[in-house]
């Protein structure tokens, strides 16, 4: 009897201890699935879930706030992820917030992540959806990887095959690697620039001592470009040679006038200069006068040896002498 009722209590005492550990492992299931506490339901679409399945977490800066609670086909093909998210995180997450789908490490389990929002954005209700963002698709990161190897690889042999023809003299850049005489010339060429380079720069040199003694109180130049009032006499002469010149031109323009007037035949000069028969007429005049003339100087002559002006011509010689 006493041995019964010691294999009584043994048994009691592990049926407690059992139920003991099931009620532990319920509630810290239950507190990691947030199932006993007050929690709000946020929805977020996708295109896809990325293998995401219910039960796995939900983080927002690093902190876990929920489990995924259902999956759901939405549309035509994408899916609706239901999310429990404790309440008292909800006044941190603003609607204008993003969900997107990560990984708990580098191969770990999917999780959904939420993150952004601004504080101008109001703070999210029960029920609301959530912007959703597509995560990096590793396979297509794969395919460009292998894409980008390929194409490195194709490199290196066109690097490999143009380093062979380089190093057997071939093309320019061989010639100038292993011809001597190439170096040569290429080293004397450099020697050249860096003496251009010595000359240009002493020229520099001297053109900046010359623009500092133009700059020097006292010279010309800088009384030009500082001195005002021989500004002003310089504007006041410029304007007078300007006038100096339009008058020389209005000169000309008149001398012009009378040249074409000279050239013409319809005034007096011109007819003298340009009408050819009055010139002949003038000239025959002229020869006439000229004529006229001497034998008016032959009448006078033969007048002082006639009787009536002999004697007055008397007189005026002797007045003459006198």
């Amino acid at each position: 009897m006493r041995n019964d009722n010691k294999k009584s209590v043994l048994v009691g005492v592990f049926v407690l201890i059992g139920i003991a550990i099931m009620v532990a492992g319920i509630l810290t299931l239950g507190g990691q699935q947030k199932r006993f506490v007050k929690s709000i339901s946020l929805k977020a679409v996708f295109d896809d879930v990325a293998g995401l399945q219910t039960g796995n977490n939900v983080w927002f800066s690093g902190v876990k706030i929920g489990t995924v609670k259902k999956i759901n086909f939405y549309g035509d093909s994408q899916v609706e992820i239901e999310m429990n998210v404790e309440d008292k995180s909800k006044e941190y997450i603003r609607k204008d917030s993003k969900a997107t789908i990560s990984s708990d490490g580098l191969i770990g389990n999917k999780i959904i992540v939420i993150y952004g929002g601004t504080t101008q954005a109001p703070v999210v209700d029960n029920g609301d959806r959530l912007i959703s963002e597509m995560p990096l698709d590793t396979d297509k990161m794969m395919e460009t990887l292998q894409e980008n190897n390929n194409n490195l690889v194709s490199i290196t042999n066109d690097l490999k095959i143009l380093t062979g023809k380089i190093a057997e003299g071939e093309g320019i850049i061989g010639a100038v690697l292993t011809d001597s005489t190439l170096a040569i010339n290429f080293r004397n060429i450099l020697l050249n620039l860096e003496s251009t380079s010595v000359k240009s720069n002493r020229m520099l040199a001297d053109m900046t001592t010359f623009s500092a003694n133009l700059n020097k109180e006292g010279t010309l130049f800088n009384d030009l470009a500082t001195d005002k009032e021989l500004y002003s006499k310089l504007q006041s002469a410029v304007t007078d040679l300007q006038g100096t010149a339009e008058n020389a031109q209005k000169m000309t323009d008149n001398l012009n006038t009378v040249t074409n007037k000279l050239n013409s035949s319809d005034n007096a000069l011109g007819t003298l200069l340009n009408d050819a028969e009055f010139n002949n007429t003038l000239k025959s005049t002229f020869v006439n006068l000229d004529s006229s003339s001497m034998n008016l100087n032959r009448g006078l002559e033969a007048l002082e040896y006639t009787w009536p002006f002999r004697r007055g011509f008397k007189r005026m010689n002797k007045a003459e002498g006198n």
